[in-house]
């Protein structure tokens, strides 16, 4: 047996004690790296209109990918096959080819998706003609080394993968909202364009009062995130965008960070509602972050919310409390598979556990509605 000498023996004694005490590896020298297995309650939550369409078996959004996900399917895989049910519901008008369409009465989507382990993300803006836009910002993510197409380019990827392209898609009875709108909103009575456009904006929200729209779809979008048992996240979020909008508009749903975001170690966090709001505030990776620093889903979807009401200060944008006059809600889960929905008003979203799936109360910032 090798004799130690003094150096050798101090070295290896003082390790050891280290070792014992959990004196920080650095102090002595780089030690091996200790994984540990992830695991997590399996979860899927998104917006309410994630328990609402149905696919021709009856199966909602939340249902269909919280089954293909503990069934061993990709997650972001699940999700995209749960959300195309919203899109492809012709009787909806929030999200995919059914949505209510921008001020020249064309319909332009939007959508985004991350993949926690694999650390890739795709989105799409302004594409027209497709149905459902998720599946496109998947194939972004996956097939090429970009984070956001739009426009002409989105459409043209997607035929190149096999999407097919429909020219003047849109929904028969969005075409009749449209033209309601336009009927109430003929641009030439407005000189000025500032005028113009808060007119515009005025009338679609006059429709949600009278009922002639869902107020949900005036912003309608869905995002719906997910986490297996082996504790894999990953989100998507698709819309319509907001409706009668400018041509061009991009809200939060295909921004990274804003209308989604999902770190694979920590959790996700997604929106629907005033995008403009949400996209100044990034409010999604600010949810990430809070998590990340040990907040619970609800605490930090809370802490976004007081953000914008923060930042919102123009009088346009503040009921007569001086609170926002708008609708935002996050849908967020972390790597543990806890998760919560919450509004800056009071809401619903949706989620399915073991238990199946639920339509739950959101927590709420402020009692009662916008205005």
């Amino acid at each position: 047996m090798k004799k130690l000498n003094r150096r050798e023996f101090v070295q290896t004694t003082t390790a050891v004690a280290a070792a014992a005490v959990g004196v920080p590896k650095t102090v002595f020298g780089q030690a091996p790296t200790m994984m540990t297995p992830k695991s997590a309650r399996p979860c899927v939550v998104a917006s309410s209109n994630g328990n609402r369409s149905k696919d021709a078996d009856g199966v909602t959004c939340v249902a269909k990918a919280f089954k293909m996900m503990t069934g061993g399917a990709d997650v972001l895989d699940a999700l995209v096959a749960g959300v195309s049910i919203v899109e492809l519901d012709p009787n909806q008008t929030g999200v995919g080819w059914s949505g209510l369409p921008d001020a020249e009465g064309v319909v332009q989507l939007d959508a985004s998706c991350m993949h926690g382990p694999k650390k890739r993300a795709g989105a799409v803006a302004g594409i027209e003609g497709v149905r459902a836009p998720a599946r496109v910002a998947q194939l972004v993510a996956d097939e090429t080394d970009h984070h956001l197409l739009v426009g002409k380019g989105a459409q043209d990827f997607a035929r190149a993968m096999g999407i097919k392209i429909e020219e003047g898609l849109i929904n028969e009875n969005a075409r009749k909202q449209w033209l309601e709108w336009k009927r109430r909103t003929d641009p030439l009575h407005y000189l000025s364009p500032k005028e113009r456009a808060q007119a515009w904006y005025d009338a679609g929200i006059q429709m949600v009062r009278e009922g002639l729209i869902d107020g949900e779809h005036f912003w309608g979008t869905i995002n719906c995130d997910g986490v297996n048992p082996k504790g894999e996240i990953c989100g998507v979020t698709t819309t319509s965008g907001l409706a009668w909008k400018i041509p061009g508009r991009a809200g939060d749903s295909p921004i990274l960070g804003a209308g989604l975001y999902v770190d694979g170690d920590v959790g996700a966090a997604g929106s629907t509602g005033r995008g403009e709001a949400n996209l100044y505030n990034l409010s999604s990776f600010l949810i990430v972050e809070e998590m990340r620093r040990g907040a619970h889903p609800k605490d930090a979807a809370m802490t976004a919310l007081k953000r914008v009401a923060k930042n919102t200060i123009e009088k346009r944008l503040l009921n007569a409390k001086g609170q926002p006059n708008f609708g935002l809600s996050f849908y967020v889960l972390n790597a543990k598979g806890e998760y919560a929905g919450a509004s800056m008003y009071e809401g619903t979203y949706a989620v399915c556990t073991e238990k199946g799936p639920e339509t739950l109360k959101s927590d709420a910032l402020y009692e009662g509605r916008p205005t």
